[in-house]
């Protein structure tokens, strides 16, 4: 929520809280087909993934989206959709990106 609120953004962006509304089928493929992967989608610092032992697995891609479809957890968060580009996690840069990606808008 920190980061949301730094980003400042305009009126007419959806915030879905994937708590609260699990992410669907369809827009877990359409941030796949954004970003390249499943698995630049997925948290690898989520507690389940040290909890579940998914750290010693060999995951593929399939595995990424099961998971993230499985628990919000998985999902690197946030995911921002701007004008057909994403900006996936709380990285310094990441966020700098987006902001200079909403300010052209």
């Amino acid at each position: 929520m920190r980061i949301i609120k730094e980003l400042d953004l305009p009126s007419g962006f959806l915030f879905q809280d994937i708590k609260e509304e699990a992410i669907t089928v369809a827009q877990l493929e359409e941030m796949h087909s954004l970003s390249g992967s499943y698995e630049a989608l997925f948290s690898k610092r989520a507690k389940l993934y040290k909890e579940m032992g998914l750290k010693d697995q060999t995951l593929e891609e399939r595995d990424f989206k099961r998971y993230i479809l499985e628990h919000y957890t998985f999902l690197k968060r946030p995911v921002i959709i701007v004008n057909n580009s994403i900006f996936i996690g709380n990285s310094k840069k990441t966020i700098a990106e987006t902001k200079t990606e909403i300010e052209n808008l």
